[in-house]
């Protein structure tokens, strides 16, 4: 956790495909001012029009997380913003040449590399965090997502799905810069060959292969170096929750539980946990610390 905010020292740059478009995209990271945020610029279009990375900008979540504005779009954003977010970088200008995020390896191992080849600044105005007082949930049927009081940014995450490989993983970890690069960032976006088949055959998943998605067959997976961790899937769930989560705009104190979501429920989450004001505070780290303990800042 840290007192001030963080920006990048210089612009790096990557170049890649998009998941479902096929288009090679280039794409730029900026630092930005303090209280600046997230925003991304459409710089192939006339004036350059910015979407601020926040999930009131939110427009479609059926296959990545989109954001749009003015009928301006954004999409797959979300191995970037878990990037940014799991480094605790709160302030920066992401300038893309086309509506979508190149997938790179499928990961968000390029853009964590890539982010900390410029290296982190510190800036001077204060960090403000997100503090869960009381529980806040949401479920509908087998899908879950809750939040809980706790000193740090915890997620516990399980996925079960009805196949050998994918049935009933769960993973549990603190959301630090260093565990997020060791233990979260590289794990792969998924799918089974079958749901990839279908998206072909309909115009999508144009880019993708096997070099940026583990292919999961009817008993096993297709990628011929296999998995990088025995339970990458729900590794990487957990890294599309800290994107998901980035969008709320400020970094988060509380531990989220999560069971077989994916961003459109996490994105309905959000929604229900900015409704309930009374359930959340915002404070410094020093206004934290202040505090004999953290429970008697929850209590407060």
């Amino acid at each position: 956790m840290f007192f001030h905010q963080r920006t990048i020292k210089k612009a790096v740059s990557c170049e890649g495909v998009g998941l479902h478009s096929g288009k090679t995209v280039r794409l730029k990271v900026k630092p930005a001012e303090v209280n600046h945020g997230i925003t991304f610029v459409r710089t192939d279009l006339p004036d350059n029009p910015d979407i601020r990375a926040h999930f009131n900008k939110v427009v479609d979540t059926s296959l990545a997380t989109v954001i749009g504005e003015g009928g301006i779009i954004v999409s797959t954003i979300e191995h970037l913003m878990a990037s940014l977010s799991g480094l605790s970088i709160d302030n920066a200008i992401v300038e893309v040449t086309s509506y979508e995020l190149p997938i790179m390896d499928g990961s968000a191992g390029p853009f964590a590399e890539m982010l900390k080849s410029a290296g982190i600044k510190k800036q001077e105005k204060p960090r403000y965090y997100f503090v869960v007082k009381e529980p806040i949930e949401i479920e509908d049927g087998e899908k879950f997502v809750g939040v809980y009081p706790d000193p740090d940014f915890r997620i516990t995450c399980t996925v079960d799905y009805d196949h050998p490989l994918l049935k009933d993983q769960t993973f549990s970890v603190n959301v630090t810069p260093d565990i997020f690069e060791q233990d979260i960032a590289s794990a792969r976006t998924f799918g089974f060959l079958h749901e990839v088949e279908h998206m072909k055959r309909y115009g999508l998943a144009r880019g993708g292969s096997l070099d940026n998605a583990i292919v999961v067959g009817k008993d096993d997976i297709l990628n011929p170096d296999g998995l990088r961790f025995s339970d990458e899937f729900v590794r990487h769930k957990i890294l599309d929750c800290v994107g998901d989560f980035s969008l709320l705009g400020m970094p988060f104190l509380g531990h989220v539980i999560v069971r077989k979501s994916g961003h459109a429920f996490n994105h309905a989450f959000l929604k229900s946990f900015i409704a309930n004001k009374s359930s959340w505070d915002t404070f410094t780290m020093r206004e934290i610390q202040k505090q004999d303990n953290y429970s008697k800042l929850l209590a407060n």
